[in-house]
């Protein structure tokens, strides 16, 4: 492996890593292909986050990746998780990047290593450390000294010193000699040698920007991932295939599919905000590690029709030769007498015969036969072969044991508070990401004798904030919530509050569902209530609350005590036999034991009877869980051509994630720690394990 020397802050966008055995590879390109040790070559990729799944899953994901006729494996390094705080390195466990690639080699693949550190991927701040927003005279995604870093950067490049910016991070990436081609994916204008790329649901209509460099394609999206509140994502595979074919057989030579497996958003590791804890992605590889049928099987089945035709494609350029309105024939025949054809019809929802080499051929409605003798069909992206899979989860034998509660006492948290300021301040400028919990906190005094307006009714709070979700505690009791959407993360809460004479708090905790993770300067996002509070119905009228004294505290006493922690989970005193009582009761802690299933199914926590929180299994964080939430849109599409207009959506009316997954490498015998954190109330007495079984039709 070519030696890296860091800069100041970590590094870039994306380049191609072939394996340790990097001197003993050669790799260049030209207008055709990427070319490995003098040789072109049709290469099919798949994104793989070794941080989305575990180490033992690995291996397992990587050999059904080869199996399935890839060539490479994608992934990005992620920045966050590798330098917490400036200075203080973690590459252990679900982060150790070496053994990730290292399993990559041993199964023969390459590997397609985006550097970053800028990932965009939905994850949590687009995968920078928080701090690196507190480094003084910093300006993400410009040229900007304390920045140089850059990926995806695209439409960013518009301006002069973002252009600036793209050409010297393009140097500086070619300085570094590690002998590999580079790549931009999404920059127009990346400045030679450095190749630009495509990525989306369909790049037939892309081209590199110079005529001798090879046309990439680094994400072919194989579906879409979920917000909270949204519906179900799907992309047919005729129309993946049809896509990919399409690009083929107007000179593309490399496909790296996004994702391949998705995996799971462990712990606040999603971003968005509000990307759900699946990131599943209706992937070829599901988010436990199974099979997802016919998408595997009808791409292995398109990769080896491609590495037939392999020679025909990487020497010759196509002819291409309308076969009617709709359809077309591209045809490679090298000088050495090879000769692959690819038939078209791009009609939406009418079979097409046609006539190619005095043979006449049928073909459905958006689809591509491919022939790599020039006469003989051996792939149609239409025709699909294999069986499909459908996942249930069955229920388990595993009891979970004694459940036990734990209260956030709201009253104390204004004597518990760090801060107190006047005026209100932006979330994650306090909590520096260390927390999802912000508490701000202030006091509203009302006379005796004073009597509310409108007819004696309650007086009503209003609160603006830049999102994500808001509880009010008024008097220590929850008055209501309110929360954003991913499309609009600001909102208003209005409600009648309970104020009774004499001093009243008034509590709002606001809730991060992750940081945003794209769009121009998102680092200036801000997050939390901004205001103003208004406070209407009172004798004298209206009251702004918004420039009174407001405390702050970060986080909640349950993570300040760590109680998800195997080893501190007995610092408090838990309440037995209570779960009736606390079934919708906000801010609850629960804690229960259970011992694992036997065999080894993937498995999954069933918390469709909760509402909104944050679980851990042995001190380990499944992630975020939301499934009382609102339903999303649905649509309905066939893949013949409606996938344009928009992605396939389903399980409206339904939860958006109802199942978390559960490593089982994350799994003791018996005495497994279950802890749950539980916002706005739930019954945990019907929280359960299940695994996944896959049946096929």
């Amino acid at each position: 492996m070519g030696t890296i020397s860091a800069s100041k802050y970590f590094y870039l966008f994306m380049i191609l890593f072939l394996g340790f055995q990097l001197s003993h590879c050669s790799v260049t390109y030209d207008r055709k292909a990427l070319i490995i040790n003098g040789q072109r070559k049709i290469l099919f990729s798949g994104s793989i986050h070794y941080p989305r799944s575990t180490p033992d899953m690995w291996e397992g994901l990587i050999q059904k990746a080869k199996d399935g006729g890839l060539d490479a494996i994608d992934t990005y390094v992620f920045w966050d998780l590798h330098e917490p705080s400036p200075g203080n390195y973690n590459f252990e466990g679900r982060y150790d990047l070496v053994r990730f690639i290292k399993l990559v080699q041993k199964a023969g693949l390459y590997l397609h290593l985006r550097i970053g550190p800028y990932v965009c991927a939905e994850w949590n701040f687009g995968g920078f450390p928080v701090w690196l927003k507190y480094v003084p005279g910093i300006s993400f995604r410009t040229d900007n000294e304390p920045f140089k870093i850059e990926n995806e950067y695209g439409s960013e490049s518009k301006s002069a010193a973002g252009h600036a910016y793209m050409t010297w991070a393009a140097k500086m990436a070619l300085d570094l000699g590690t002998g590999v081609p580079w790549v931009m994916c999404k920059q127009d204008n990346a400045p030679d040698p450095v190749i630009n790329t495509c990525n989306g649901f369909y790049c037939d209509y892309f081209s590199p920007n110079k005529p001798y460099k090879p046309t990439i394609w680094t994400e072919a999206w194989t579906g879409w991932f979920e917000d909270f509140g949204g519906p179900i994502h799907h992309r047919p595979v005729e129309d993946l295939a049809f896509a990919v074919a399409r690009f083929i057989q107007k000179g593309g030579s490399f496909v790296n599919y996004y994702m391949y497996h998705g995996g799971t958003n462990f712990g606040r590791t999603a971003g968005g905000p509000f990307v759900t804890t699946s990131y599943d992605y209706d992937a070829p590889i599901d988010e436990y590690g199974l099979l997802r049928q016919p998408k595997y099987d009808h791409l292995k089945e398109l990769h080896k029709a491609m590495k037939l035709c392999e020679n025909a494609l990487i020497s010759a350029d196509p002819t291409v030769t309308s076969l009617g309105n709709y359809e077309q024939a591209h045809v490679f025949s090298s000088k050495s007498g090879q000769c692959a054809a690819f038939l078209s019809n791009y009609h939406w929802d009418a079979t097409a015969r046609v006539k190619f080499n005095n043979i006449y051929y049928d073909l459905p409605p958006w689809s591509i036969s491919i022939l790599p003798d020039c006469k003989n069909v051996v792939f149609n992206t239409a025709k699909v072969g294999s069986k499909t899979s459908g996942a249930h989860m069955l229920p388990t034998n595993v009891r979970t044991l004694s459940w036990e509660t734990f209260n956030e006492d709201v009253s104390t948290n204004e004597v518990d508070a760090k801060i107190t300021v006047v005026g209100l301040m932006e979330q994650l400028n306090v909590t520096r990401d260390a927390s999802d919990y912000l508490w701000y906190m202030t006091s509203v005094v009302i006379n005796p004798g004073e009597s509310f307006l409108h007819g004696g009714r309650s007086p009503i709070l209003t609160v603006n904030s830049a999102g994500h979700v808001l509880h009010v505690f008024i008097n220590g009791q929850l008055s209501g919530s309110a929360f954003g959407t991913r499309a609009n993360t600001k909102f208003t809460y209005t409600s009648n509050v309970n104020l009774h004479a004499g001093m009243n708090t008034i509590a709002l905790l606001s809730v991060a569902v992750g940081l945003p993770n794209d769009g121009h300067r998102f680092e200036t996002q801000n997050t939390g209530v901004v205001g103003p509070v208004i406070l209407r119905g009172l004798d004298h009228g209206t009251k702004d609350l918004s420039w009174q004294k407001w405390s702050y505290k970060v986080g909640l006493k349950g993570e300040a005590m760590n109680l998800a922690s195997p080893s501190r989970t007995t610092s408090v005193d838990w309440l037995r036999g209570s779960l009736q009582s606390n079934k919708q009761q906000p801010l609850t802690w629960y804690k229960a034991y259970f011992n694992a299933p036997r065999g080894n199914k993937p498995l999954a926590l069933d918390l469709g009877s909760m509402g909104k929180g944050q679980v851990w299994i042995n001190g380990q964080s499944i992630g975020r869980y939301w499934t009382a939430y609102a339903k999303g849109q649905c649509n309905t599409c066939s893949y013949a051509g409606t996938y344009r207009q928009g992605k396939c959506q389903y399980g409206c009316g339904k939860s958006t994630q109802k199942w978390y997954h559960v490593p089982r490498s994350w799994l003791k015998p018996t005495q497994n720690l279950l802890i749950v954190f539980e916002e706005i109330g739930g019954d945990a007495s019907k929280i359960s394990l299940v695994q996944r079984s896959i049946t096929y039709v």
